[in-house]
């Protein structure tokens, strides 16, 4: 993003964490899913992936793929919605760049505590 003052550039790894954070706001959502191996995901931080998510940046558009672990007796399609809407405007809100899509994959459903 360019103004009359400079440039201001968001790192992927901000995209990363907002998706991330605002995914795990979501009721029914249990914990991000960690598709990848303890070490690798480390090694892979600054390249827009985390804990159960990965972000591309396609011509100034937002692409999130998101991997989480919902609660039991939760409605599958109705949390997607929900992750997707909640994750979109977020990233559109905070840093002003348009979300080409929100993928979310359901990798699992736990038991919560208490629940």
């Amino acid at each position: 993003m360019k103004g009359r003052l400079g440039a201001v550039r968001i790192s992927r790894q901000v995209l990363v964490t907002i998706a991330r954070l605002t995914t795990l706001s979501v009721p029914g959502v249990v914990r991000m899913f960690r598709s990848l191996p303890s070490g690798v995901d480390r090694l892979l931080k600054g390249r827009g992936v985390g804990d159960g998510v990965r972000v591309e940046v396609v011509d100034g558009a937002v692409l999130v793929d998101l991997h989480v672990v919902a609660a039991r007796k939760t409605s599958i399609c109705e949390l997607g919605r929900e992750i997707q809407a909640h994750v979109s405007r977020a990233i559109t809100d905070m840093v002003g760049m348009p979300v080409l899509a929100v993928n979310v994959r359901v990798e699992d459903v736990e038991s919560v505590p208490g629940g």
